[in-house]
């Protein structure tokens, strides 16, 4: 196929007024305004913290055409398991769940351990790889938009973020209704609008993902540190997130 045949290339060249047509100064009005501008499905992915829960409160209680999934990892703190819970009882409405294939976490902990990654930082990428990489693969398999929770502030290496962009890599629209947010807006608006939030926000964990490679922080310490903390250089990521060479979306570590 000649590259200007590429599918992927041409897709490129088109999306510039739909990226642009996703706009707003509020986070209603910036979904609404991607549920407009992107033709096909949309899905957003919520790992259950504060931002997260933020978006999903938006999506919900405006009844706007996007799939709100999560990635069950198996791993997850009995906290998170409780906030799912209440955040489908209060908007009454389901949060779909993609799993890890069974055979691939049975083949995984064969080779590694059941807390392998502890010990291996290979261990702990073909952890994430299985149970997030892959189930997010599925989850967002024919949809033309993603819409996900990353601030710009919350790490360096995310500084750039941008409310929406094409993901060459996945082929898609990336939208982040939160890119321009701090920490603390983000808190605020969950408090004035009533919005349920995992418990462990309030006990040192601003970044909550699977409970054996989350840990709360010190005092002094960024926002993302408590995220594989037994990593010690710029590379502790899951993956999911990539930049739009394919590189991973990194947040620097600390000693």
């Amino acid at each position: 196929m000649a590259e200007a045949d590429s599918p992927l290339l041409n897709a490129a060249s088109r999306v510039g007024p739909i990226v642009a047509g996703v706009r707003g100064a509020t986070i209603a009005d910036r979904l609404a305004s991607a549920c407009a501008a992107i033709d096909g499905r949309l899905v957003f992915t919520t790992s259950l913290g504060i931002e997260d829960q933020l978006i999903t409160h938006h999506i919900f209680t405006s009844k706007l055409p996007i799939e709100v999934v999560t990635l069950d990892t198996g791993r997850l703190f009995g906290a998170t398991y409780r906030l799912w819970q209440e955040t489908e009882e209060r908007y009454t409405r389901r949060i779909r769940a993609y799993y890890p294939d069974a055979e691939a976490v049975t083949a995984m902990v064969g080779e590694w351990g059941v807390n392998g990654f502890y010990y291996a930082r290979e261990a702990r990428q073909d952890c994430c790889g299985v149970r997030k990489v892959e189930p997010l693969g599925r989850a967002l398999a024919g949809a033309a938009g993603w819409v996900t929770g990353l601030r710009a502030d919350q790490s360096g290496q995310r500084s750039a973020v941008p409310l929406a962009e094409w993901d060459a890599q996945r082929g898609l629209v990336k939208v982040a209704p939160l890119f321009d947010y701090t920490r603390d807006a983000v808190a605020a608006e969950c408090e004035r609008l009533g919005v349920p939030v995992n418990e462990l926000h309030a006990r040192g964990f601003p970044s909550i993902g699977c409970e054996p490679c989350t840990r709360a922080l010190k005092p002094g310490e960024p926002e993302r540190a408590g995220r594989w903390w037994w990593e010690s250089d710029d590379t502790r990521e899951c993956g999911l997130h990539l930049t739009a060479d394919g590189k991973l979306v990194r947040a620097k570590a600390t000693a």
